[in-house]
């Protein structure tokens, strides 16, 4: 169901799909951001289902907004959902603050950890972006534990640009240049 008539482009790789996000994906939304083995990694306190429910909703304002976005990421062969990635922004309170760059990020569920599906997913959505935005410069962030997100990071191009606190905690901010043509 399309809950906005927003026309977010459905990317495909050999083992996902890429697509917008509907109501449907927001139990499976919760039960992935209420995970331990998700949460450690992510600044702040745990989320409440209230504060999912406004990640979930943000899905569909960053593609009204901005006109790029995050996909939901859905297995090909269950048809699951599995987490999310995409391009976005947040307008973090970061020092130095990258407000006008886009962001990349990734979540997926701990069941899927391990399994190439952050940097399979994250590769075409980075590929959407270099087409539609021209190239553009991004940047990411991933706390310094977690070094399987360090590596799709760095599999998708980003290089360690410098460290940060952000929401009192050390913070590794990621750039990636613009790609060739």
């Amino acid at each position: 169901m399309n809950l906005t008539g927003l026309d977010i482009p459905v990317l495909s790789t050999p083992r996902l799909i890429l697509r917008g996000h509907t109501l449907d994906d927001f139990e499976p939304m919760v039960a992935i951001w209420s995970d331990p083995i998700v949460q450690r990694h992510f600044h702040g306190v745990s989320l409440t289902r209230e504060d999912i429910w406004a990640k979930f909703l943000r899905q569909f304002g960053v593609w009204a907004v901005m006109g790029y976005g995050s996909w939901a990421v859905e297995e090909k062969e269950t048809g699951a959902y599995v987490g999310v990635t995409g391009i976005f922004e947040v307008k973090r309170g970061l020092d130095p603050a990258l407000e006008g760059l886009p962001e990349a990020g990734w979540s997926l569920a701990s069941r899927v950890h391990g399994k190439g599906y952050a940097t399979e997913a994250s590769r075409a959505a980075l590929a959407w972006a270099d087409v539609q935005l021209g190239r553009p410069r991004m940047f990411c962030i991933v706390v310094p534990e977690n070094k399987p997100s360090i590596r799709v990071a760095e599999k998708c191009g980003f290089r360690l640009w410098r460290e940060t606190t952000y929401k009192d905690e050390a913070t590794l901010i990621f750039l990636r240049d613009p790609q060739p043509a």
